[in-house]
């Protein structure tokens, strides 16, 4: 048995999760809607594993494992996503991500995933096992975000959700001039002139849904 929180943003993937959780006789310690909770939650309970969702409001889930990481050393993070492709798998392992497993995992698939990375070993879905494989095996990055830094893409998804650079700057600590360099950054990486062409690029590549519409703020 493991104590687990969960990180999600939408109620529904959260209380799936704990019934599927708790069906393997595991202790559900916390549930948290955006990336600021699930690191408070991480530090008042000191959970085991942490499933977390990438796309989620505020610092977004991928700044929430790198400081959960550093915050709670034992704490395994397996990431849970609808997005099996595009940049996150290999950004993720390089953060020290332990699983990573689509949100249609079954059952049977999320007990063998806790069980090795409890026992200190990382655990991939088989598809993402096998995109990351080919893309090494052909020398191949797969997309244009695998460009960017960690936190490159982190202010990518912060900016595409809406963020204005005050915000971000606040939320990851950062100077509002320095969010305005990796803004420029991300676009010249990834060669897209503008926003829009950001975000037409994260759409194809599966970064967010299809249905994602450009902020206001950004237009």
């Amino acid at each position: 048995m493991a104590r687990v929180l969960i990180a999600d943003d939408h109620e529904l993937v959260r209380a799936g999760v704990r019934r599927l959780l708790e069906d393997l006789q595991h202790e559900v310690v916390g549930e948290a809607a955006t990336g600021e909770e699930a690191v408070q939650l991480a530090a008042r309970h000191a959970p085991e594993i942490a499933f977390i969702d990438i796309h989620m409001p505020g610092m977004g889930g991928l700044e929430a494992t790198q400081r959960i990481r550093r915050q709670q050393e034992q704490c395994r993070v397996i990431i849970l996503t609808a997005h099996l492709d595009g940049p996150l798998p290999r950004t993720l392992l390089e953060v020290g991500v332990d699983g990573f497993l689509g949100k249609g995992s079954s059952i049977e698939e999320m007990d063998h995933a806790i069980r090795q990375v409890q026992g200190g070993k990382r655990y991939l879905s088989q598809e993402v096992a096998q995109k990351l494989a080919l893309a090494s095996v052909e020398g191949n990055t797969g997309s244009p975000f695998d460009r960017l830094t960690s936190r490159e893409l982190q202010v990518a998804l912060m900016l595409l959700d809406g963020d204005t650079n005050r915000h971000i700057s606040q939320t990851l600590s950062l100077s509002p001039k320095t969010v305005t360099t990796y803004r420029q950054r991300i676009l010249t990486k990834t060669q897209c002139r503008t926003m829009a062409d950001l975000l037409r690029l994260a759409i194809q590549y599966n970064l967010i849904s299809s249905g994602h519409e450009l902020p206001e703020n950004l237009q």
